[in-house]
């Protein structure tokens, strides 16, 4: 399937801003999942200063303000053809060793609750174990667009029954290595037919699983990802693979909006 994504960010200053910098996990790479046939990025406001792949593996670019601007715009667009193969990513290729996989994050850590959670699942072969998983979560945290925010823990979120796809993906990330697998966080985009606009990107989650590599697991739909997915950064948690993250000096109120677009 092939896939036209536009991601649009607007940054709105109510004074101009003395110095910005922002962090862009934006550009997704081809694998065994995807290809990328064409993809750019644009910034009106700002400049992108330098790019490099991080030691997770993923396109980094960083853009400053041009001084005393007043509004930042980065616009992300492309082609990426993608394949299904049930969610298989294939094998680990990183910078980073698999073991560290399996380290809690503040994000991450497990408490009483995830750790019940994994003692309902019960034993079985990975797959079998990974899908219960998978499907305990999408029953027990509803979807609840707003619910939480992005400095919320998985733990907390999956105490109050509801959140959003990252809190999903944190808590599967969570309980897996609680399960003794190493499992990563996703973020990247879904086409959704009935909605091809969106306001914000997807998240899922990757648990490695021996003889196959990586695995994608979504519980927020409850689905290992197909060819409507994308995948564009991933880490320990959210904030290793957040699409844009920065700091910025001055005074005055920021407001944001976020514009995506996925269709076929």
């Amino acid at each position: 399937m092939q896939l036209k994504i536009s991601h649009v960010t607007d940054y709105v200053y109510a004074q101009p801003v003395r110095y910005a910098l922002q962090r862009l996990r934006l550009t997704p790479q081809s694998s065994q999942l995807q290809t990328v046939h064409s993809w750019s990025t644009e910034v009106e406001g700002g400049a992108v200063e330098a790019r490099y792949v991080d030691h997770y593996g993923n396109v980094v670019e960083l853009v400053s303000a041009s001084r005393d601007t007043e509004a930042i715009k980065v616009v992300a667009s492309g082609l990426v053809e993608t394949s299904d193969k049930s969610g298989v990513a294939g094998p680990h290729r990183a910078y980073m060793p698999l073991w560290l996989y399996q380290r809690d994050t503040a994000l991450t850590k497990p408490g009483k609750m995830i750790r019940e959670l994994v003692r309902s699942i019960g034993k079985g072969e990975p797959l079998e174990q990974l899908h219960g998983l998978m499907g305990a979560l999408h029953k027990t945290m509803a979807y609840v667009p707003g619910a939480t925010q992005t400095q919320t823990i998985a733990e907390d979120a999956l105490a109050a029954g509801e959140g959003v796809c990252q809190d999903h993906a944190q808590a599967f990330a969570a309980a897996a290595r609680v399960m003794g697998y190493p499992a990563r966080y996703v973020s990247g985009y879904l086409m959704m037919e009935e909605t091809p606009d969106q306001a914000a990107s997807h998240a899922w989650a990757e648990a490695h699983v021996d003889g196959l590599g990586w695995v994608g697991f979504d519980p927020a739909n409850d689905m290992c990802p197909d060819e409507r997915y994308v995948h564009i950064a991933h880490g320990l948690d959210y904030k290793d693979a957040a699409p844009i993250s920065g700091i910025r000096t001055g005074f005055g109120e920021e407001q944001l909006a976020v514009h995506i677009t996925v269709e076929q």
